[in-house]
């Protein structure tokens, strides 16, 4: 049984959202204040985290970014606001998904089925990928560059994983949002991916100016590059 930890201070909602999980068969643990998910908080105790962004005492975005020095559990942002500035905070924090007050159920309880889904995907598959200098440990969660462990947030992890997966191949915008966020519904754009991508260039990049490993192609997409480089 999977098991979800819910930070929210509203009160009629979190009613609302432990009937509904409950009634699909997931057991939840709920915080109203950023001190009382600090005391609940244990790591690989939960399968996902709804996060508030707007709490009495601080914000989701705080909260999360304390869990992902340790964890990389998914993690989906609950805001009153759709700026993009705070979608792609949210992102780059380590958040996986976030969804707009108000909303209507069935969507959110889809999109707790598909991130928990992806979840499974990323840690049942091959338990290590190496290419270019770079290895992950799938198991552990854990990238290394040249023996070097990097620090990615959840999101950059699985854009990582999913080139790795696919070298050589030309992923286009809307096949890699389809893969990570299910992206049917218009709630990730283009500009997050680029966000994405530049941060885990910045990362993964001898030069990140000039990427080697993961390459654009113009008017198709991006692809991860095996060929025509070597790892000094």
């Amino acid at each position: 049984m999977k098991r979800l930890f819910l930070l929210e201070d509203d009160l009629s909602l979190i009613n609302g959202l432990s009937f509904a999980l409950k009634k699909e068969g997931y057991e939840i643990d709920v915080a109203r204040t950023t001190l009382e998910a600090d005391t609940l908080w244990v790591n690989d105790k939960y399968d996902l985290l709804i996060l508030d962004v707007s709490l009495p005492d601080g914000s989701g975005f705080d909260f999360c970014r304390k869990i992902r020095l340790t964890s990389k559990v998914p993690v989906i942002f609950l805001t009153a606001a759709d700026e993009e500035t705070d979608i792609i905070m949210g992102l780059d924090i380590g958040g996986d998904d976030y969804i707009t007050k108000p909303f209507k159920l069935a969507v959110f309880m889809s999109r707790i089925n598909a991130l928990l889904r992806r979840s499974e995907n990323f840690n049942t598959a091959a338990t290590e990928l190496n290419s270019g200098g770079i290895s992950v440990r799938l198991l552990k969660g854990e990238v290394y560059k040249r023996g070097k462990l990097l620090d990615l947030t959840a999101g950059e992890y699985k854009l990582l994983c999913l080139f790795m997966e696919n070298p050589d191949r030309i992923l286009s915008t809307d096949q890699i949002l389809g893969k990570l966020w299910d992206c049917s519904e218009n709630y990730i754009d283009n500009s997050s991916l680029t966000v994405y991508i530049r941060r885990l260039r910045t990362k993964i990049e001898d030069n990140p100016g000039e990427p080697k490993r993961i390459i654009t192609v113009r008017g198709m997409g991006y692809k991860w590059n095996t060929v025509d480089w070597s790892v000094e």
